[in-house]
């Protein structure tokens, strides 16, 4: 069952002009919709009514007042294409410029539809057979297992970030410590603390079933050391590439909303959701002066793990389709396409580690 029912024709063309506008009364929507469709206005109402009662639009007032506008619900989790939003200049996407608090009210236990729910358990459970059995007939291979995750992942996320490392050249580094040839040391670098990183969760697992600002600071550590970034939040504005969305710029709102974010993980039972709500938050905040979307997905698996989830090494997504997803929330605050990839990542290291 999806999060929204799926709607009419005349449905669709009330959310769309519910989408041009803040704010409408029934008077306003029916002499567009009744006119287009030839319908009575008792049919605009039973729709208003419909789609209010999923969700879809709000409703304020009473009586002759009473006024609709779009659910910042169901904005942030409708599909989008996302070839035709960035087939649209950076100048012409109507993106949001600036950090939106609204997103708060939505990260719940029902980010995921049943739908989706049934995907993500489903894979948990042949990962939870697999490897216990793996566990119980050969230590040796489920170790072996464990560290081509880890090079995946490092070499993954160092990847998405601008590394330049191949996952040959990750694997001799991990393995073997030997330096690529014509690369900087910085690279290296950036791998062997993901990697350092990923060790401190396998042997601290209950240490990240809750999550606090200190584990986060201390990952965040860990993925930027021996590196000239400061190892607490940051104090100064930064920017993103390729977007005008710009995040928090002071500390004290930076603290403010990585607390909040801390006290609405804690709310969330549903581990997958705590583990989504970490990973575009974190990258949302953009607390730290660099290594932000290092942390958060190391931050998301190290939930994952702890609820005896499979991690996620997105060895199978393309960068740039990971940078869009991320850049369509920080512009719309829509998470569909991140979630897209988050769950078909999730399917994909079930099927390829521990088999």
């Amino acid at each position: 069952m999806p999060i929204y029912p799926e709607l009419n024709k005349r449905q669709l063309a009330i959310v769309s002009f519910a989408k041009k506008k803040k704010t409408f009364q029934t008077k306003d929507v029916f002499a567009v919709i009744g006119k287009e469709f030839d319908v009575e206005r008792l049919t605009v109402v039973r729709d208003l009514s419909f789609l209010e009662k999923n969700n879809i639009l709000k409703k304020q007032g009473k009586g002759r007042s009473v006024s609709y506008g779009i659910s910042f619900r169901y904005l942030a989790l409708e599909k989008i294409n996302i070839e035709e939003y960035f087939s649209f200049p950076l100048s012409e996407r109507k993106a949001r410029s600036l950090f939106n608090d609204e997103i708060f009210s939505i990260l719940n236990d029902g980010l995921f539809s049943e739908e989706e729910m049934e995907r993500l358990e489903e894979a948990s459970e042949k990962f939870t057979k697999t490897k216990n059995k793996l566990s119980k007939e050969s230590p040796a291979i489920l170790r072996k297992e464990w560290e081509r995750l880890i090079i995946e992942l490092s070499w993954k996320s160092s990847e998405i970030e601008g590394n330049t490392y191949t996952l040959l050249e990750t694997e001799a580094l991990i393995k073997e410590m030997r330096l690529a040839q014509g690369k900087d040391k910085a690279e290296a670098q950036m791998i062997l603390n993901h990697k350092k990183s990923l060790d401190f969760i396998l042997a601290n697992k209950l240490y990240f079933e809750n999550i606090d600002l200190d584990k986060i600071v201390n990952i965040h550590g860990l993925l930027t050391e021996k590196v000239d970034i400061k190892k607490d939040f940051r104090d100064h504005p930064v920017g993103i590439t390729g977007t005008i969305y710009r995040p928090i710029p002071r500390r004290k709102d930076i603290e403010s909303a990585m607390k909040k974010l801390i006290e609405t993980v804690s709310m969330i039972q549903n581990p997958f959701a705590r583990a989504f709500a970490a990973l575009i938050m974190i990258a949302y905040i953009q607390p730290f002066e660099d290594g932000n979307k290092r942390t958060s997905r190391i931050i998301a698996n190290a939930i994952l793990h702890a609820n005896d989830k499979a991690m996620i090494s997105y060895r199978n997504v393309e960068t740039i389709e990971y940078k869009k997803a991320m850049i369509l929330f920080y512009e719309q605050n829509n998470l569909s396409y991140i979630k897209e990839i988050f769950i078909a990542q999730f399917e994909f290291a079930v099927e390829n580690y521990f088999r």
